[in-house]
């Protein structure tokens, strides 16, 4: 396919999508017909799918439950543009995070390094206490939730990380924990521009590092070449 044998290509077209559904779906100050971001915002996960679906041959497991959390997280880029769309798109994206908690326990035991668990489970508390005043009394549990789930599979990225120091995979192991990072990054910028905000220019910074995310979690499943 076009995606495994022109990683730039595949790169290329992912950028723009993404560049477009950004300038698009601005809130504060659109450049580009509102349409477009319709369209480009599950375009880019859709990309981000095609990339994955190319990768992970030698762990089937593995590459079952990450294009499973990305089609999940495609099914919550879709709902939570729908007006009463935020709560289906909470549940699609904790769906999302379930599938890679799977995957990612399937390498290394659950809060096998527990350091990276309390770190992320204090930070999150943190800035739960932060936006708790803000959120709905009918959405505190299905956040809290969210956050809880969010914490682990970001946590569980650290553990992976650490366990991989060393290994032929390290690289990839280090990108996925960055992606967990950079997951929880957008969705704190999210929750505070719904909860906290508005915050200005929210797409930029929301939407930016959930496609990195995306793709470093993608990019974790190893290439055709070597697995």
């Amino acid at each position: 396919m076009i995606f495994s044998a022109s990683p730039r290509l595949f790169a290329a077209l992912t950028l723009l999508s993404a560049l477009v559904a950004i300038l698009a779906l601005d809130a504060h100050a659109p450049t580009l017909p509102r349409e477009w971001g319709f369209a480009a915002k599950p375009l880019t996960t859709l990309l981000i799918i095609a990339f994955a679906w190319q990768r992970g041959r030698a762990t089937p497991q593995l590459r079952r439950w990450v294009l499973a959390g990305l089609v999940a997280s495609l099914a919550g880029d879709v709902l939570l543009m729908l007006p009463q769309g935020f709560v289906p798109g909470l549940l699609a994206f904790l769906a999302a995070h379930a599938c890679y908690l799977l995957a990612f326990t399937r390498v290394r035991r659950l809060a096998a390094w527990p350091w990276s668990f309390a770190g992320y489970g204090l930070l999150s508390a943190l800035l739960l206490t932060r936006l708790w005043p803000g959120i709905p009394p009918a959405l505190h549990l299905p956040v809290a939730f969210y956050v809880c789930f969010l914490a682990a599979m970001a946590a569980q990225t650290a553990v992976v990380a650490w366990f991989g120091r060393g290994t032929p995979a390290a690289r990839r192991d280090a990108l996925l924990a960055l992606g967990g990072a950079l997951f929880l990054t957008s969705d704190t910028c999210l929750a505070f521009n719904k909860f906290a905000g508005p915050l200005p220019v929210a797409a930029m910074l929301v939407l930016p590092t959930y496609w990195a995310a995306q793709c470093c979690i993608a990019n974790w499943l190893a290439p055709r070449a070597t697995g």
